[in-house]
């Protein structure tokens, strides 16, 4: 009973549901004037995937308001179905008399319906075997344009990277983020209506999302719905490739998924069923808890392990009174190539966010910072560091972020081409303040310069006069860093 729209079934109850197939569901619907079903009930008809809607107009005595019941008969008819065109979505018949809609061969319809559905999707999994995605961004009061704007942008990075391709970017303006949706109720139409149309497999938000954001997204549209920081969890389990950054990568995870386990539905439902299996008893739910907290105390150990494994390296260098350099920066910055060039540590490198987890140690030989005698230094490369980067990343990367706090110095490594270059500064420095860094001396050094207009090199030199101004690629400016690192090492040392 009621509108079509008010009467919808959630995508995951339904008896079948997906991109090459139709719900098996046909709606009828009554109305008393003789109008065209509106975008409302088509747009139901749509999320729901039904094989039709059938819109009839009554007349005749009586009247629903009137309590007395409608007692005339079908003047005319309306008759809707989805078609795989990702512009208009539908087709709508103009008025048919009830003769001709009883005369329609459903089941014919439905068959050659459903045929040109799978014909879109396999030509869809032909061009792509990547998870389809749409992205999601929410604009409020607090954020501005700009970061907006880069926000989304690097969202988008981040899809790509963990292996996705974009179909479609998504922007709703709030003043706060809808506590049950993010985005209300009627953009969460829209969007499981794009799911739908585009072929979707997956919809990805550019903010951490709670639990019950994620079971009412997931429920409306149908497909996995995915935040930020789970996005960077999947970045960072593909490039870990030591037993170390394995080991931190899958805690992270597990402390992330642990306060997520409910609203699963009957996934997390009693183990058994029917009798004998009724009462009290443990709950699929609790036992996948249980699980997982004992797995994250074990990984927690073994983590603490690494951790005491490291601090013992790092005395031995200490009582050989290396001078240590960490290399920090934003992702993508630029560190390994810059790593790679001047020590030929063959570290993997690419145009790619978070590309390498694990941090590498090489040596490098510097002029001394008074003498200018060769002397040796001890260069790492560490994860890039990424706007607000999600709590248990860092948590979980605590053994190796410590490379950066036991450092005798910093060298903060800038990509001068990307246009946030700015904000990337102080998304750094704000994980360097976090991780309690504030006396140790930093040099910065701004990378990628052979792909900079002057205005912004210009701009660079006047904010950070006493920086320096390289490309890794390229080989610019090396010399001169590898006496700056000298200089930074013999200050270290002399004046901390």
């Amino acid at each position: 009973m009621g509108h079509p729209h008010q009467t919808q079934i959630p995508p995951l109850e339904l008896p079948r549901y997906g991109a090459e197939r139709l719900s098996g569901i046909r709606c009828i619907a009554t109305q008393l004037k003789e109008n065209p079903p509106n975008k409302s009930a088509l747009t139901a008809m749509a999320l729901q995937r039904l094989d039709a809607l059938a819109v009839l107009t009554l007349t005749g005595g009586g009247s629903y308001r009137s309590g007395r019941g409608a007692t005339g008969y079908v003047k005319s008819a309306y008759l809707a179905h989805l078609i795989p065109d990702p512009e208009t979505h539908w087709m709508l018949s103009p008025p048919v008399s009830l003769d001709q809609l009883t005369n329609q061969d459903f089941l014919d319809l439905v068959e050659s319906l459903e045929s040109e559905f799978q014909r879109e999707a396999g030509a869809q999994a032909v061009d792509s075997d990547r998870d389809r995605v749409l992205l999601v961004g929410l604009k409020t009061d607090k954020i501005s344009l700009q970061r907006f704007a880069e926000g989304l942008q690097e969202l988008r990075r981040l899809v790509e990277t963990a292996g996705g391709e974009v179909l479609e970017t998504m922007e709703q303006k709030r003043s706060q983020p809808h506590p049950q949706t993010v985005v209300g109720s009627g953009k969460v139409s829209e969007l499981a209506l794009a799911v739908q149309t585009l072929g979707a497999t997956l919809v990805a938000f550019d903010r951490d999302l709670s639990p019950a954001q994620v079971k009412n997204l997931e429920s409306q549209t149908g497909v996995r719905v995915l935040d930020r920081t789970e996005i960077i969890l999947d970045i960072f389990a593909q490039r870990a490739r030591s037993r170390a950054g394995k080991l931190q990568v899958e805690l992270a995870q597990l402390e992330y998924m642990l306060p997520r386990l409910t609203g699963r539905g009957q996934m997390m439902s009693r183990l058994g069923g029917g009798i004998g299996t009724r009462g009290p008893g443990e709950t699929k739910l609790e036992t996948e808890r249980r699980l997982i907290a004992k797995r994250l105390s074990r990984l927690q150990q073994e983590v603490n392990q690494l951790q005491a494994h490291r601090g013992r390296l790092r005395q031995q260098r200490q009582h050989r009174e290396i001078p240590a350099v960490a290399i920090v920066g934003y992702t993508n910055a630029g560190k390994s190539t810059l790593l790679n060039t001047l020590t030929n540590a063959e570290v993997y490198s690419a145009d790619q966010l978070f590309a390498t987890l694990d941090a590498t140690t090489r040596r490098l030989v510097v002029p001394h910072g008074s003498t200018g005698e060769p002397q040796t230094i001890l260069l790492t490369d560490t994860v890039g560091f990424i706007h607000e980067l999600p709590p248990p990343l860092v948590d979980a990367f605590r053994a190796t972020l410590e490379e950066v706090t036991e450092s005798d110095a910093l060298l903060h490594v800038v990509d001068l081409s990307h246009p946030a270059w700015e904000q990337q500064i102080e998304s750094v420095s704000e994980v360097l303040a976090d991780l309690a860094i504030a006396s140790c001396p930093v040099i910065i050094a701004f990378n990628k310069i052979d792909r900079v207009h002057g205005d912004t090199l210009a701009l660079a030199q006047e904010n950070y006069p006493q920086a320096l101004f390289i490309s890794a690629s390229k080989r610019l400016g090396l010399e001169t860093l590898r006496h700056q690192l000298g200089q930074l090492v013999y200050y270290a040392a002399n004046y901390t």
